[in-house]
């Protein structure tokens, strides 16, 4: 049986009042949870909640083993390289005064290898495109050896591309490494590509979580987004495809 990484029972979150009816939801060992809905709908505020970084309203939220955040957007104050950025995923492994390791070294260039930026490892970070920063984040996020990651809108940055790398890279953690994954998106199609379960948060404060396959549905996304969509298969492919129901007006 698998063991619970996050568990979060009738949660109400929010600034001052609560966005959503109480939520409750578990994540399992090695479970990719998608977070779906539109823009502005509070997928962020959630995932702050989850770490602790925004007081929840009410509830609870546990965790086993750790959690790693890799935020949308990130300011750093002095201009650190990649190389810089990534090692300070280590800082939990490295003792007071010490410094970095040869393996702490090499964790990080391992983890710049896996997401094919290893060529940007002396660059300044804050010279680098929002999608590259973007990918850092990630590779600092991995050598941090959490249990249980969560990504606030991950591909929102990156080309079609490096949308598919970090896509993929998600998948690999869960499915070979055990890792557990939940992450934030506005594109339903990847909640289908790659999520073993989805919350999908609706207007009106209503919410729906289970297996993918139950939650992303078109009525469901309908409620969600306001706008007839269509699920359609294609051979020889496991992955539905999302198509909206409407032309533009020329």
């Amino acid at each position: 049986m698998k063991s619970a990484a996050l568990r979060v029972n009738q949660l109400t979150y929010g600034y001052r009042a609560p966005l959503f009816e109480p939520l409750t939801f578990c994540c399992q060992k090695g479970e990719i949870w998608a977070v779906l809905g539109r823009n502005g709908l509070g997928k962020s505020t959630l995932l702050d909640t989850l770490t602790g970084t925004l007081p929840a309203l009410g509830g609870c939220v546990e965790n086993a083993g750790g959690i790693g955040i890799v935020a949308q957007h990130c300011q750093l104050p002095f201009p650190y390289t990649v190389s810089d950025v990534v090692l300070m995923g280590r800082a939990q492994h490295v003792k007071l005064f010490a410094q970095p390791s040869l393996q702490d070294q090499q964790r990080a260039t391992q983890a710049l290898e896996q997401l094919n930026i290893a060529q940007l490892a002396s660059r300044s970070f804050s010279s680098l495109s929002g999608g590259q920063q973007q990918l850092v984040m990630i590779a600092r996020s991995l050598v941090t050896e959490c249990q249980m990651l969560l990504l606030d809108e991950p591909c929102s940055a990156l080309d079609l591309a490096n949308q598919q790398v970090v896509l993929q890279l998600i998948s690999d953690l869960a499915h070979q490494q055990g890792c557990s994954i939940l992450f934030s998106t506005h594109d339903p199609l990847h909640a289908l590509q790659i999520a073993t379960h989805t919350l999908l948060l609706l207007p009106e404060g209503e919410w729906r979580a289970g297996p993918t396959n139950s939650i992303v549905t078109e009525e469901n996304l309908f409620l969600a987004y306001g706008l007839p969509l269509r699920k359609l298969s294609v051979e020889n492919h496991h992955t539905p495809f999302i198509a909206p129901l409407f032309s533009i007006r020329r």
